[in-house]
């Protein structure tokens, strides 16, 4: 099953690697804007004006979950999605790469100083790692369902697995979505038929496509910190706003619990009530306006 942080292998950077970030001019795709970055091609959009926010998606998913907040927060900020390297419009180079250093390389390359970084799940994770790794470069951590690298799951999770999912194909995507998406977006204490269809047949359509992306980013290396966030969490001097769906499965609250026990002046907000772990798609109105709260 999937880690409460779903990044893939763990490497230490052999002496003398120069995690140089590469910047090249932005390339248009066939309806996609991307940028090279570290050597890969990263898709994202950029809507609006204002102070910058920067979206992380969670690793079932891709950009496309923000579509519910692109437009509210747009209104008062610059917000820019993007696919993490192999997911979604992203490509996946074979060189080790980390996804905090993305994360600042484009940063760099739309020549933005500072930004907010919101993200879910593993979207969260990586968030947190760039505040982390680039204190300078974080204004703030917008954070929903997160995962913190480094955290491990509990008896009771497993077990909710193995009842809700059991073992899969990992090459068979559909099977194995279908299976991720009754575990994550309906969640343990709901039934599919308490879910919105359309959230649960788009959520299938994007782990599909994650499901790919893991597969082919389980052969490259991929950086992490060391010692990982979860050690960690004390040292982020950044506002940071915390929130879980109440449908999620329990060790994604309690993870949201710790953060804010840990994190100087972190904000826990209520659980949002009948939302699972994809929580910006499934109560996007609850989600905008504590982000725009958040983020005046």
């Amino acid at each position: 099953m999937k880690s409460i942080n779903p990044a893939r292998r763990p490497w230490s950077a052999p002496p003398g690697l120069n995690l140089l970030r590469v910047v090249r001019p932005v390339r248009t795709f066939p309806g996609v804007t991307k940028i090279e970055i570290n050597g890969a091609n990263l898709a994202y959009d950029d809507t609006g004006d204002g102070t910058p926010v920067l979206m992380l998606h969670a690793g079932i998913a891709d950009r496309r979950m923000w579509r519910g907040q692109v437009q509210a927060l747009a209104a008062r900020h610059r917000v820019i999605a993007v696919d993490l390297r192999g997911y979604g419009d992203s490509e996946l180079p074979t060189d080790p790469f980390a996804h905090h250093d993305d994360v600042v390389g484009l940063l760099d390359a739309l020549e933005l100083p500072r930004a907010a970084l919101v993200g879910c799940s593993f979207g969260g994770a990586v968030a947190i790692d760039t505040a982390l790794a680039y204190p300078d470069r974080v204004g703030a951590l917008a954070l929903f369902g997160t995962a913190v690298s480094g955290s491990e799951w509990s008896d009771e999770a497993n077990d909710l697995w193995d009842d809700l999912v059991g073992e899969t194909d990992p090459e068979d995507f559909a099977a194995t979505a279908a299976g991720e998406v009754r575990f994550w977006v309906v969640g343990p204490g709901r039934r599919p038929e308490d879910v919105d269809p359309e959230l649960i047949r788009f959520a299938e359509e994007m782990d599909r496509r994650a499901l790919a992306a893991e597969l082919a980013l389980s052969a490259v290396e991929v950086d992490e910190l060391d010692p990982p966030a979860i050690e960690r969490l004390g040292e982020l001097r950044v506002p940071v706003l915390v929130a879980a769906g109440a449908a999620d499965v329990p060790d994604i609250g309690r993870l949201a619990d710790r953060i804010a026990a840990e994190v100087p002046g972190a904000v826990r907000l209520p659980d949002v009530p009948d939302a699972g772990h994809l929580l910006p798609l499934e109560r996007p109105d609850a989600v905008n306006g504590a982000l725009l709260d958040f983020l005046r």
